[in-house]
């Protein structure tokens, strides 16, 4: 997927340390419940592989990425992916990068035979919730005071969209 400048594909394994520095760039408790990335640890893992990650670039450069994963690896589940990350570096935000990761992780969770996208955000994250919403995803369900962070309770919010 491409606009002006900005192109979605998939990941390869060297670009692991330019998705470290995105991470680094963006983490705060407003995004995400985890500990802040130390910059150091790889970004690839068994459980988010490069195959599982779609890479955005603006102007050439990695700018952000979306993980798409079967949160529940059984059966039963097959049909639902799961959006499992996304991040856009600074340098890169309000370029329609955020939109373009998201509808790409739509297309790529429909190719995968998937007729349901699911995720999770952070009640307090409204940037987010706003990109989520204009995508096409609806609040499924929320998890009240699910994090503490900061000192204070954080709910987690459901957020899915059917593909078919």
């Amino acid at each position: 997927m491409e606009q002006t400048g900005v192109t979605v594909r998939p990941a390869v394994e060297s670009d692991g340390p330019a998705l470290v520095a995105v991470d680094v760039a963006t983490w705060s408790t407003v995004v995400t419940p985890g500990p802040q990335p130390d910059g150091e640890g790889p970004f690839f893992s068994e459980r988010t592989p490069p195959e599982a990650v779609l890479v955005c670039e603006v102007d050439g450069e990695v700018a952000g990425y979306v993980v798409l994963r079967q949160e529940f690896p059984m059966p039963s589940h097959a049909h639902v992916l799961e959006i499992g990350g996304l991040a856009v570096g600074p340098g890169a935000q309000g370029r329609g990068a955020g939109r373009l990761l998201v509808e790409a992780a739509v297309e790529e969770a429909r190719r995968r035979g998937a007729v349901k996208l699911s995720l999770r955000v952070l009640g307090g994250n409204d940037g987010a919730r706003r990109l989520y919403e204009r995508c096409g995803f609806v609040v499924e369900g929320v998890l009240a005071g699910e994090f503490v962070l900061d000192g204070a309770e954080v709910d987690d919010v459901l957020m899915a969209r059917r593909l078919d």
